[in-house]
């Protein structure tokens, strides 16, 4: 029994709008099937109208104006393995996005590509590319229509990556003002991996993705499986799920071994997956779990949105964790003591079609809320940890799931402490940041650059300076290693005020960096800066900012000024200046651009600047055609405010 103080699940209600949406999502989705048999790769256009279709559309296009103008865009599932699963793959099928078409789907830091099945995408891309599906869509967006889209079965999973294509074409271009495209999908299988969630909560667009999924319907489970292994079985199991299967009976899926060899599999499967990440969250320290996947391949794909998980009582329980919603996919599976492997694995298989039915009961019945089990505090537990059970409603988990669930909660939930810990820390940075520029202005008063200053090193002002440098780099320091271990939210690298923050500070505590590098002659034992000495919190707030402003990676190298000239005052002390001309040409041409932008202080060009006693010594023909002459020999223009 819940105590006296603890208060109730949180819990929203349906709206009649929602309502009215998702039963009508299901039902074009269960209709889609019957669409999909005549396209290829070279689709004829699709409906447009209100309910009609082309039977050779890959997709059925539904548009409503009541309660409010939308367009449903509802795709077709497959029922052949190799749709599945692409030949010659890694074991799970997956392969890298393609960059051109998902930009955002990377770790901004690490830079790692996001993965996904490679047959759903190549799937994706033929529709894509052979079908009116990208006309119809943007019409719709001119008619200032919301865009749905939907799908059961696979048809969920290129719902999926419709919808992402859609946020990186139109929200990312100019579209801020426009309703975000909204996914709603019956059943489909992962498609993405920790990387794709990474991104789409960094973007804020997991928000977009709703998932419905029966508790026992293998589908959703299936790719936790290496499908190249079990080729045989999948298109087994995919035999008795086609819609124009006759004889799909407990007896015929009785007498099939492979249908019970692949459900016991998908079970093992899911179970490895779930307890490493159980033992992830719960701060397991024994070397054997580092080891772990070096001789146990687990699946790369991970839950990524909503998942609202219908029970056999015909309640709605809803789960935004990735962590969460990996623990109920498997404990919800799990067999008990006196089931047999047909039959559960014949309810795993009916409960794929049910989703028609029991979408109607949840949401147009009596039900008229969600329980959120995430937003629950990790406190409102009964003896030996268990979560209540009213919380988990008719879930009917084992104490082992409630453990491991609340191990999947309170790691969210320490995740937004550690961000709320790491905010409290912006006014030390701010702080010390106005510290360091008051430094700068100083040694400008005094005829000097801040980088030529702080080189030196010969004024208490360049003692104190190096002392918040090194304060600073262990508050940043920090950051990046919180990052790299998943320990703050991933919205955090697209917060506005941090990208502002990491900015100013990259491009003011860098070229202190640079300098005390090149003061201890580093370079000659690592190795240029650039290259070898560079750190890695300024590596990643310059690639936050580079992704937030939608620049080429890379671009945004203002703060290395300083380490090039270093670099190339070394090199053409060995070489003649005719090799090294582009070199410095390209030099040239950057600082003018970086000081016309404001990112480069005028500091730089003084006249007892190392940068400008270095330039002045180059070949006079060079300089008398160079794009920073005007610069350096102080034209006056160019300084007034």
């Amino acid at each position: 029994m819940r105590s006296r103080g603890t208060p109730p699940p949180e819990s929203v209600d349906m709206g009649e709008e929602e309502r009215i949406l998702i039963e009508l999502c299901c039902s074009l989705s269960m209709r889609a099937h019957h669409h999909s048999s005549s396209f290829s790769s070279s689709p004829s256009s699709s409906s447009s109208s209100s309910s009609s279709s082309s039977i050779a559309s890959p997709f059925i296009l539904h548009s409503l104006t009541q309660p409010s103008p939308c367009s449903i865009f509802a795709f077709p599932g497959s029922w052949c393995a190799d749709d599945w699963i692409c030949g010659g793959r890694a074991p799970f099928g997956d392969s890298e996005v393609d960059s051109d078409l998902f930009p955002s789907l990377k770790s901004i830091g690490p830079g790692v590509v996001a993965r996904v099945n490679a047959a759903f995408l190549s799937s994706f891309r033929r529709i894509l590319t052979g079908s009116t599906l990208q006309s119809e869509v943007y019409k719709a967006i001119t008619e200032k229509k919301r865009v749905i889209f939907t799908g059961h079965s696979t048809g969920g999973s290129i719902a999926a990556l419709a919808t992402i294509w859609l946020l990186e074409n139109c929200m990312k271009s100019g579209g801020a003002t426009q309703v975000h495209p909204f996914c709603v999908t019956f059943g489909s299988p992962l498609f993405g991996d920790c990387v794709l969630i990474h991104a789409l909560e960094r973007e804020g667009w997991s928000r977009c993705f709703v998932h419905f999924v029966m508790t026992v319907d293998i589908v959703p489970r299936i790719l936790l499986t290496p499908l190249s292994s079990c080729r045989e079985e999948i298109q087994a199991i995919l035999h008795f799920l086609s819609p124009k299967a006759s004889d799909f009976s407990l007896e015929s899926i009785g007498k099939s071994q492979l249908v019970s060899v692949f459900y016991e599999t998908v079970l093992r499967s899911a179970l490895s997956v779930s307890s490493y990440l159980t033992s992830l969250l719960m701060g397991c320290t024994n070397s054997i779990l580092g080891s772990l996947t070096s001789f146990i391949e687990l699946s790369p794909y991970r839950p990524v949105g909503t998942y609202v998980f219908c029970t056999s009582k015909g309640q709605l329980v809803a789960v935004k964790s990735s962590y969460a919603i990996m623990q109920l996919l498997f404990y919800c599976l799990q067999l008990a003591p006196q089931q047999q492997m047909s039959e559960v694995a014949y309810r795993s298989l009916n409960e794929h079609w049910q989703y028609d039915s029991k979408i109607k009961q949840c949401v147009l019945g009596n039900v008229d809320c969600i329980n959120y089990l995430d937003k629950l505090s990790p406190s409102l537990t009964v003896g030996d940890g268990d979560l209540d059970e009213e919380i988990l409603g008719d879930l009917e988990l084992s104490k082992e799931a409630s453990l491991s669930l609340c191990a999947a909660i309170k790691w969210e939930k320490q995740r937004q402490s550690n961000r709320a810990r790491i905010d409290a820390n912006c006014s030390k940075i701010q702080e010390a940041l106005n510290c360091l520029n008051d430094y700068k202005a100083t040694c400008e008063i005094r005829g000097l650059n801040y980088y030529d200053s702080f080189k030196l090193h010969r004024n208490i002002e360049d003692f104190d300076a190096n002392v918040k440098r090194i304060e600073l780099a262990g508050l940043w320091d920090e950051i990046v290693e919180m990052l790299r271990r998943h320990e703050l939210p991933d919205s955090f690298e697209n917060r506005a005020e941090w990208i502002n923050l990491g900015t100013r500070y990259r491009r003011l505590v860098e070229p202190l960096d640079i300098a005390n590098y090149y003061r201890h002659s580093k370079n000659e034992d690592t190795g240029s800066y650039m290259y070898k000495g560079r750190p890695r919190r300024y590596r990643y707030s310059q690639k936050w900012y580079e992704q937030a402003q939608r620049l080429a990676e890379g671009s945004s190298l203002e703060s290395c000024f300083w380490a090039m000239v270093e670099e190339i005052q070394i090199e053409i002390g060995n070489k003649p200046f005719e090799d090294v001309r582009e070199k410095v040409t390209k030099l040239e041409s950057e600082a003018n651009g970086w000081f016309n932008s404001g990112y480069l202080g005028r500091d730089v060009f003084l006249g007892n600047s190392s940068f400008v006693v270095w330039w002045k010594s180059l070949p006079e023909q060079h300089r008398l055609g160079s794009c920073i002459t005007r610069l350096v020999c102080g034209d006056e223009t160019l300084w007034t405010a």
